[in-house]
Formats: C-alpha cells, structure tokens, sequence
C-alpha cells in the first residue's frame, strides 16, 4: 500500500526532459535515461535472465536485511528468485547505460544477489573493477560461478555483512556505488554515512527501492538532505544522487 500511494505521488510530481532545465541533467535523460540504441550487450544481459529463469535449482538462502515480500521460505528456487526478486531486464539495462554513460571504472555494489546487475554492469565497460558484497554464502557462491561461465573476470565478490566489509573499503575511491541490499533505514543511512569519504566530484550513488517500504521512503529524504549531496534523481525505482560541487541543490523527479 505504501508502494502504491508513493507511486500515485510520483506520477503526479515526474516529468520528462522537458521538465529538465540543468544541462546535466538533461543530457543524462536524453542521452542515457531515454537512450534507445540498440547495444549488443543487450542480448547477453537478456540471455543472463533467460537462463536464470530456467535454472529449477534450489537454494539455502540466508537474509541479513529485510528480505523479500515475496519469498518467505529459507530455501528458494533460483527460477523464482530471478522472477519475483531479480532485477528486470529494463533495469539492467539502465545499468549498463549508466556505467557507459559516466564511463565508471571502479565499482561497489551491495547486495550480488543472482548477480544480474553485477553482470549489466561488467558489460559496459571490460575495462572496469567491481567489488560486490553478498551476504548469503550460497548466493555468492551461484553467482561466482555463473559470472565466471560467462567469462566475466573483472568481479570481485565478497561473502558477509555489508558493515564487515565497507569499513576497509572506505578507504578507496569509487566512480559508482550500487545499493541493493537490506532495505532497512538505519542500516541504509548507515552504508550511506560511511560510503561517503569513497566519493569523489563525478561519483554516481544509486539506492534501490527508494519507495520500497516507509522506511526507505525516509531514508531516500534524508540523503537528499545531506550537504554533501547536490544532485538527486527520483525513478521511483532508483534513487541516482551526486555529488557535483559545481552544481546548484537540486531534486528531480524523472519517469523512465
């Protein structure tokens, strides 16, 4: 119901580019957003959800966050884990475009699970570096070796807690950081705050499921409060923030 109401809200607030009047932004909706060239890239990435949706293997999942609305039971079947819960193909793409687009190099995600953004974004640029965390061992495992069958050689997966890792990771830089796990707003804000000395002027956050629950809902207000942020993008599904200092504060909200 949350979910919902927040989506009315957000029909009524989004707009177009040509409710666009910063030329960053601008570009970044019409030239990546609304980009509809036809990359090669595209066909793996759908071919990495195909064979997903095939695969009746069962798995002992372990949920550190949330979890999912969806899938109460501990053991799930990867099939039904890529329908219910794997990113769809239109947000994988957008991925891809995005790392394309900002041309990222180095690369943080949160949250591996079937690995299907991991894999969107490793196509976008082969000459990237991507440190994923996954905090269930058999989901890790699965998308270890699913990415390597598909050759990808340039990911870095991590087993455990987000916070097990993030400390010894804010120490580097990162063109972009990708949060998709635990959907809980003290631990979100939390990532948040301590991922924020791995940002530099062109660095690109994206927070999933923004409007996911009311508790992300305040989390997502609260990030385009800080001072540091200057930029946001509202999708609904995503929440896109910057940290441009040449940039004026200011929050859009954009229909894909």
């Amino acid at each position: 119901m949350h979910a919902l109401l927040q989506y009315i809200k957000f029909l009524f607030k989004s707009s177009n580019q040509h409710g666009v009047h910063s030329p960053f932004i601008y570009n970044l909706v019409t030239r990546c957003f609304y980009d509809k060239g036809h990359y090669d890239a595209y066909k793996h990435i759908v071919n990495y959800k195909k064979s997903l949706l095939k695969n009746k293997t069962y798995l002992s999942v372990t949920d550190l966050g949330v979890g999912s609305h969806v899938m109460k039971r501990n053991k799930r079947q990867i099939a039904s884990m890529a329908k219910h819960a794997g990113t769809t193909n239109k947000r994988a793409k957008l991925a891809y475009r995005l790392v394309k687009y900002f041309e990222s190099k180095t690369i943080l995600e949160l949250g591996t699970s079937l690995g299907i953004t991991t894999h969107a974004m490793s196509l976008a640029n082969e000459n990237n570096e991507i440190t994923t965390i996954e905090g269930c061992p058999n989901l890790s495992k699965f998308s270890k070796g699913n990415l390597e069958r598909k050759r990808i050689k340039h990911v870095n997966i991590k087993i455990g807690d987000f916070m097990d890792h993030i400390p010894s990771l804010s120490t580097n830089k990162y063109d972009l950081v990708f949060f998709d796990g635990n959907h809980q707003k003290e631990a979100t804000l939390k990532y948040f705050e301590t991922l924020l000395p791995t940002v530099h002027n062109n660095t690109v956050f994206i927070f999933d499921d923004i409007h996911w629950s009311r508790g992300m809902t305040e989390t997502w207000e609260n990030i385009k409060k800080h001072p540091k942020v200057t930029v946001t993008i509202d999708t609904f599904f995503w929440g896109v923030v910057f940290f441009r200092r040449e940039q004026g504060k200011e929050h859009f909200t954009i229909r894909i």
